[in-house]
């Protein structure tokens, strides 16, 4: 039995309209499925945990974007379950950097042909995170896009990553770096002036944004991007560069590898994992190799 969890919030109201066309695939080709529409927030976690304790469970498959996706690991994780995902929220960036289909009928095929991979995630302050940890700058944006109005509408319009355009411009003129003390893999380093720290389990955010490049979810190592010590208006300049990966190349950015990160800073930094708010410095953030198995 698949059994389908379906965010109904996911791209203001687009997940629910995909999943009636998924449905409606699912009983021509006769497939035995069960659908949970999730109510509230973290409502996704709760599903899972009920759905482990039934018998045959072939895959759980989140029908919306990333925060839908975040959820259902923080409760799948620990289960040999493997994950499935019908994309339908407003970035989709998980499904980029596993390079599952972003049409419906195409995810669904990917999903019943029974493929898996097993992945690594990431682990903070007691939660798992899929895709990437963004902190400072990115976690003030990603709070501001989650709390937008204009999220909603462009969702509806299928522009859902404009929103994150748009709260990058209004962040940019009011937020202040600060220094940060750093132990990577327990050795200490300090940064001066931090706009942000991305830590990155796959190449993608921000609905498509390519804040490290070369982060691959099953090497066992994270991608860190620290930006520092750049005027507001330098920082304007290269943000476009972002949505190819090229801003690495420029002297106020810094890449490195590494598993585990202690991050301390002057003033509390606000982090989110995959798009959702999960807390503020200081964190502890490891990778958790070969966790996940996804379709």
């Amino acid at each position: 039995m698949y059994y389908f969890i379906v965010n109904k919030y996911s791209g203001s109201g687009r997940a629910l309209k995909i999943w009636r066309r998924v449905a409606k695939l699912l009983q021509e080709k006769h497939i035995d499925y069960d659908v949970s529409i999730t109510e509230h927030p973290h409502h996704a976690s709760e599903l899972v945990k009920d759905i482990m304790k039934k018998n045959n469970v072939k895959a759980i498959i989140a029908v919306g974007g990333d925060g839908t996706v975040h959820e259902i690991i923080n409760g799948l994780i620990g289960s040999k379950i493997p994950l499935g995902i019908i994309p339908a929220g407003s970035g989709n960036d998980f499904c980029r950097g596993m390079r599952i289909p972003l049409k419906y009928d195409q995810a669904l095929e990917r999903i019943l042909k029974g493929d898996k991979k097993t992945i690594d995630v990431g682990h903070i302050n007691n939660k798992f995170f899929a895709t990437i940890v963004g902190i400072g700058f990115d976690g003030q944006v990603a709070q501001k896009t989650n709390q937008s109005q204009n999220k909603k509408i462009l969702n509806l319009a299928g522009m859902g990553s404009l929103s994150y355009i748009i709260n990058v411009l209004k962040v940019l003129f009011y937020y202040k770096p600060t220094n940060v003390d750093l132990h990577i893999d327990q050795e200490p380093i300090k940064h001066q002036n931090v706009w942000l720290i991305a830590i990155a389990n796959s190449p993608f955010y921000a609905g498509g944004m390519m804040i490290c490049p070369n982060a691959k979810n099953d090497d066992q190592l994270f991608d860190v991007c620290i930006v520092k010590e750049i005027s507001r208006w330098q920082l304007l300049r290269i943000f476009p560069s972002v949505f190819k990966g090229k801003h690495v190349n420029h002297s106020a950015v810094t890449i490195f590898k590494a598993k585990e990160l202690e991050i301390l800073s002057k003033r509390p930094m606000t982090a989110h994992g995959d798009g959702e708010i999960i807390g503020e410095t200081p964190l502890k953030i490891m990778i958790s190799p070969s966790t996940l198995s996804v379709l």
